[in-house]
């Protein structure tokens, strides 16, 4: 029914990439960061929020159920979240590495990126892919 209202209204063009997510609600960690674009390389401050294995970006701080996201990583993809500033020669840098790219980041202040490591760090290990029973090899019982 949700697509149908956004195909009547003209909005199928919407990123819509958060899987029944409800980022409006109760997110996990929310605050500004500059981001560097994808194609453009330009830093642009947005509005990020984590929450249920995902970390969405807005143009805005006012998030509702009709916010459009400005993109979203799933962070079961996510590889690893470190400093950056090394990298970047900026202060407050930090980067996610995903497998086919690495996405970079500034926070407002180290605490601010210290605590977006943790949560995003936090949250690659709760939404990584767990082995499950039929993986586990039991070599006691292969002699």
């Amino acid at each position: 029914m949700d697509s149908l209202w956004r195909a009547v209204s003209g909005q199928t063009n919407q990123l819509d990439d958060h899987d029944g997510v409800e980022f409006w609600s109760n997110p996990e960690r929310t605050g500004w960061l500059t981001k560097q674009g994808q194609y453009i390389k330009t830093w642009r401050r947005r509005w990020f929020v984590l929450k249920q294995g995902k970390l969405f970006w807005f143009k805005e701080s006012t998030v509702t159920r009709a916010s459009r996201t400005r993109g979203v990583i799933p962070v079961a993809s996510c590889l690893t979240v470190k400093g950056a500033e090394d990298v970047l020669n900026k202060q407050y840098a930090f980067q996610l590495s995903l497998r086919t790219e690495t996405k970079y980041f500034i926070a407002d202040s180290e605490k601010e990126k210290e605590d977006w490591i943790n949560s995003i760090g936090r949250s690659i290990v709760q939404h990584s892919r767990s082995v499950t029973d039929s993986e586990i090899v039991d070599y006691d019982n292969k002699r």
